[in-house]
């Protein structure tokens, strides 16, 4: 008598079966299902000793996979995790790190499937200060009948640092060009400092320059060879002249 109670109509008993899982699964509460995800997040290089100098950095970004409830897993974001390497132990002879996953911060309930890559490649170099001289860059001459006779800088020279091997021994930091070719009388002009390679940087509060520019009228007939003296005199003052 079981055994036909159980296999009588057993194919709507199998249909109905089925539809209750179906619905079942539908009406199911997102709180209580989990899914998975693929993000990718940046990675952040901290703590780097001030000694030294990143001069190849690694790859910017973590393929993240992460499990949790589909309700807390649609509200994630890139921005949502942290991911932290710290280089307060590194040296200039190591350039493989290893990533895990203690490096990454992550929201409550979240779960950390898998992550990629589990090393990254950071070059460092040694921090080199040197002090460089300024040169004003000027851009055209004077109208007929003025000549710049005096040009200077202040200050002459700045301290500046960055990774040893892009600080060169003939490198010279340059000011904005100064367009020269308006100028009748003497000013004084407020430029930008300009380093020789980006991976520089300035070791100054007021990343600025102040530039004295000298104008005098030509000299004719009788006075010509001493205004030529004078250019002459000039001459001893290093500037870029476009």
């Amino acid at each position: 008598m079981i055994k036909d109670l159980i296999i009588r109509n057993w194919e709507l008993k199998l249909l109905a079966l089925f539809l209750a899982l179906i619905l079942w699964i539908i009406l199911i509460p997102e709180e209580k299902t989990f899914a998975e995800k693929n993000l990718a997040i940046n990675l952040e290089l901290v703590n780097i000793p001030p000694d030294v100098e990143v001069v190849e950095k690694p790859e910017s970004t973590i393929n993240l996979k992460i499990r949790a409830r589909k309700r807390v897993l649609n509200q994630l974001t890139p921005e949502s995790f942290l991911a932290q390497l710290d280089m307060s132990k590194a040296t200039i002879y190591q350039q493989e790190y290893p990533l895990d996953a203690s490096m990454i911060r992550t929201p409550s309930e979240v779960e950390i499937v898998s992550f990629s890559p589990v090393y990254v490649h950071v070059k460092l170099e040694k921090t080199k200060k040197t002090e460089m001289e300024v040169v004003p860059t000027i851009i055209g001459r004077p109208p007929e009948g003025f000549r710049i006779v005096k040009v200077e800088v202040t200050p002459s020279k700045v301290m500046v640092s960055g990774p040893e091997s892009k600080v060169r021994p003939r490198d010279k930091v340059i000011t904005s060009p100064i367009d020269a070719s308006l100028l009748t009388e003497s000013t004084v002009l407020e430029v930008d400092l300009i380093l020789p390679r980006p991976e520089l940087r300035l070791l100054t509060l007021y990343p600025k320059a102040r530039v004295s520019l000298i104008i005098e009228k030509k000299e004719t007939g009788s006075q010509a060879a001493q205004g030529g003296k004078i250019a002459k005199k000039s001459s001893a003052y290093e500037f870029l002249y476009f």
